[in-house]
């Protein structure tokens, strides 16, 4: 409470205005008193010395007698009144009180006599004049009276001189009892004042504090509206006040999460700078969008958001010029596309106080692109060999060029064979495009794996035996538990598997199918591995893509699509497949299936 600079201020203050009321009181006390005990002392004096002059109205003739003048000079000192007989023009006297029983010190005699002949009394009712002349005491001065009398048949006057105290005692002791009173009063009044000075500050000061807690973001305190008068009001006012903001800063609250929710579920990613280029605004998207860039050597903190410098100079020279700034950034894993929007002051459109990033990775959308045009070029490349084969046989058949019925019958058969090499083609690749697309639907359902494999075995040990190729089936397991799928399906998953490993596998070599099964993961494994070739490190990545073909120099046959099918097969059967290779050693193709919850196999 005594920290309160109100309070501070409002008791200095009180401790002020009691402290200069006892002041004027004692100056205009000493002023008052001063007057009071001159004209009192004036006021007596010339009561004492119209005494004389009654007489000497009475006896005109009274210093004409020796005797008398001698006794009325002799004896009237002890009223404390210095008399003079002087001559009419004053400068000279005819008699005096003796020396030895003057009040008044020569000095004081001098500066009278010199004030007395400038002739400035001052008339009384009485018929004499008086002059207040101040001595050389700062304490007292000269109370001067003449009246006219005559001396031997002579116009002369009988000047009274006396001291005129400014202060006696008991003014002073007034003067002590006003100062020792006020200061009394003024030590009594300091409580009941800091009392009523507290009660007045203290609910100011609550209510200082509540405003302290509203600047916090606290608005549920409410100011004391019982009090009465100002403070009362102010009270009301403050509350009337938290209410308003409370509900305004809710609504903006409010608005703000939701321009703070579209903002981050915009793709791109948004930076907004202020007009010296510091970051104050970012969303959620801008944290992530950066990771595939080299984040080495980030000494600053906008390097950490936005890990390029010509970005940033760009965000300045927007800030600068007012211009929108347009970049693309490429490398050979990311690719990034920005723009710099200036942010002009609504009250001055010459005067720019930000800029607002946009960026946005097009790395998939270039990579995509790039996949499109390799597609479309792997399309017509595929498509134009089969083509130019059947307008290579057609044209002779079709000009009767050919004359020979055998020959016409080969022609027939490589035309046959081209034929349905372009329909397998066309084939594979809508339903490519079908399970992309999700429009291909098929069952899946528990089966037996076991006799799917045996059957593919069957199938394919005489095609590997004529091609010098060793095969065999490895259970390294046991019999595999039952599990979910579409047979067929995997099946056709099987033969594409076994035909690209034996396109890729030469004479001599061998081709294996080997299962297993990991009962914590609940997962069958089938493996085809072959001992051919291999594939380059720089190809495996890219082995599952449509159209690619690893080693195409050696002209191997095929569409490139058996992989990308086998692969989008098993993800619509919610399965995974991978593949291991060292070039030169050959390739182990693994994929997985899901043991069934149900024992029974549907047929």
């Amino acid at each position: 409470m005594f920290q309160s600079t109100m309070l501070k201020r409002t008791m200095a203050l009180v401790l002020w205005a009691l402290l200069a009321s006892a002041i004027l009181a004692t100056v205009a006390f000493i002023f008052a008193g001063r007057q009071v005990n001159i004209e009192t002392q004036t006021e007596a004096a010339l009561d004492q010395d119209s005494v004389y002059t009654n007489l000497l109205k009475v006896f005109p003739e009274f210093f004409d007698s020796k005797e008398y003048s001698h006794v009325f000079f002799e004896t009237t000192h002890s009223s404390g009144h210095d008399y003079y007989l002087v001559t009419e023009d004053m400068q000279r006297i005819i008699n005096c009180t003796p020396s030895e029983y003057l009040n008044l010190t020569p000095e004081s005699y001098d500066i009278v006599m010199e004030k007395i002949r400038q002739n400035d009394f001052k008339s009384s009712n009485d018929d004499f004049d008086f002059l207040s002349v101040k001595s050389e005491m700062y304490d007292s001065s000269i109370l001067a009276l003449r009246y006219p009398v005559n001396y031997q048949g002579n116009k002369c006057y009988l000047i009274s001189l006396s001291y005129i105290e400014i202060y006696n005692d008991l003014i002073v002791r007034y003067l002590n009892i006003l100062i020792l009173s006020t200061l009394m009063a003024a030590m009594a009044m300091l409580v009941p004042a800091y009392m009523l000075v507290r009660h007045m500050v203290l609910p100011i000061q609550k209510i200082n504090e509540i405003a302290m807690q509203y600047g916090r973001g606290n608005f549920k305190l409410r100011a004391d509206e019982s009090h009465k008068g100002e403070v009362g009001e102010l009270g009301a006012s403050f509350n009337f006040l938290a209410d308003q903001l409370s509900k305004s800063i809710g609504n903006l609250t409010a608005e703000k999460n939701q321009l703070q929710e579209v903002f981050n579920t915009i793709s791109d990613g948004i930076v907004v700078v202020d007009e010296n280029c510091k970051p104050v605004t970012t969303n959620e998207v801008i944290k992530n969008l950066f990771n595939r860039a080299d984040r080495s050597n980030l000494f600053t903190e906008r390097l950490q958001l936005i890990p390029f410098d010509e970005i940033w100079e760009d965000f300045e020279e927007a800030i600068k010029t007012g211009i929108v700034k347009k970049r693309t950034i490429e490398h050979r894993e990311y690719a990034y596309q920005s723009t710099i929007i200036p942010k002009f002051d609504a009250n001055d459109q010459n005067r720019v106080i930000g800029a607002t990033g946009f960026f946005r990775d097009i790395y998939e959308q270039q990579k995509n692109e790039q996949f499109r045009q390799d597609y479309v070029a792997n399309i017509s490349h595929e498509l134009r060999t089969p083509l130019q084969t059947l307008r290579g046989l057609i044209e002779p058949l079709q000009d009767g060029m050919v004359k020979k019925e055998e020959d016409r019958q080969r022609y027939y058969d490589i035309i046959h064979s081209e034929t349905m090499r372009l329909s397998r083609l066309i084939d594979d690749m809508l339903e490519l495009s079908k399970l992309q697309s999700r429009t291909l639907a098929f069952r899946t359902f528990p089966f037996d794996v076991n006799k799917l494999i045996s059957n593919v075995e069957i199938r394919f040990k005489n095609v590997m035996k004529e091609a010098g190729i060793a095969f065999k089936v490895q259970n390294n397991y046991g019999k595999l538990p039952t599990v979910m799928g579409n047979p067929d399906r995997v099946e056709q998953i099987l033969v594409i598997l076994l035909d690209n490993a034996k396109k890729y596998t030469p004479k001599g070599k061998s081709i294996t199918i080997s299962t297993d099964y990991i009962e914590s993961e609940k997962k069958v494994f089938i493996s085809v591995a072959d001992t051919g070739q291999g594939i380059h490190e720089y190809d495996i990545d890219h082995i599952f893509d449509r159209f690619f073909k690893a080693d195409r120099a050696r002209g191997k046959k095929g569409s490139g699509l058996g992989l990308a099918i086998a692969r989008e097969l098993l993800t619509y059967m919610g399965e995974s497949i991978t593949v291991k290779s060292e070039y030169g050693e050959g390739a182990t193709f693994t994929f997985t299936l899901t043991k069934a919850e149900a024992v029974d196999v549907w047929e």
